[in-house]
């Protein structure tokens, strides 16, 4: 069977979920947000940002979120991939590239001027998988939370 990548529909959010929880597990975090529908729904109309699917026969075996973001600088968009996520038991199956590969050209496609990603300590690993499709380091990231529950 081959592997597709395709846009996220309606009928994806509990699979989407499910894949975020394994995220959440990984980074040591709770489970889906509260919001999860709603951002889910969201996302769907593409306005501020997109979420793509892996899957083969059918069935869902990771997804990709990006976020739509406005610049002064860029004069316009840019994209950043937000998750990357794929079920564990499919990998090997390069989903995470085909992922990857997918998100930048929907970006290129929509005419956004750059694509970017945040790798955080634990995820600094993965430096080298994101070399490989043409990103590169460039500064450091600093964060304050707004909301803290």
């Amino acid at each position: 069977m081959s592997v597709t990548t395709r846009a996220a529909r309606g009928e994806d959010e509990a699979r989407c979920k499910a894949l975020l929880e394994v995220l959440g597990a990984a980074d040591n975090q709770r489970p889906a947000p509260p919001g999860f529908h709603a951002v889910f729904e969201k996302l769907l109309t593409e306005e501020r940002g997109r979420v793509i699917v892996a899957e083969e026969a059918g069935v869902v075996l990771g997804m990709a979120t990006v976020s739509y973001n406005v610049a002064l600088r860029y004069d316009g968009e840019y994209c950043q991939l937000e998750e990357l996520i794929v079920d564990p038991a499919a990998r090997g199956k390069n989903l995470g590239g085909l992922l990857v590969q997918r998100t930048i050209a929907d970006a290129s496609e929509r005419g956004c001027a750059e694509f970017g990603l945040y790798l955080v300590v634990h995820t600094e690993h993965n430096r080298s998988f994101y070399e490989k499709y043409g990103l590169r380091a460039v500064g450091t990231e600093m964060r304050l939370p707004l909301n803290s529950d």
